[in-house]
């Protein structure tokens, strides 16, 4: 069975960090290209960080553009999403994602497996 399941989501003052961590089970994660999205109530879900499987290349939204980073640990299955400096605004459910086509990584509509998401809020 295909699953990814998210972990590292809580509560942190402003300015503080996280460490979301994506695991996936029934597949090998490093066959696909990885997304993080997020999505605040009442807003549409956004692509956050996006991982090529070939070629390790990124995709980060400009709203998180040098406070977020996403690795890949291929011996352990695991995406991972470090986020530093962060901000009221980052407040969401975060949801990694799997898809084969790195077409628009950043489109949610590209993914194919999903998590059931890891809830954020940046509050002081």
């Amino acid at each position: 069975q295909v699953q990814l399941v998210e972990s590292g989501g809580g509560l942190v003052q402003p300015g503080g960090s996280l460490r979301l961590s994506c695991a996936a089970s029934g597949f090998t994660l490093d066959r696909y290209d990885i997304g993080w999205f997020r999505q605040a109530p009442g807003k549409e879900r956004e692509g956050v960080s996006c991982i090529n499987s070939s070629d390790g290349t990124t995709y980060y939204a400009d709203s998180v553009k040098g406070r977020f980073a996403i690795s890949r640990d291929n011996a352990k299955n695991t995406v991972y999403l470090q986020m530093n400096s962060l901000k009221p605004e980052d407040t969401a459910v975060y949801y990694c994602a799997a898809t084969s086509s790195w077409e628009i990584p950043q489109d949610h509509n590209m993914y194919n497996y999903w998590g059931q998401g890891t809830q954020v809020t940046v509050s002081s």
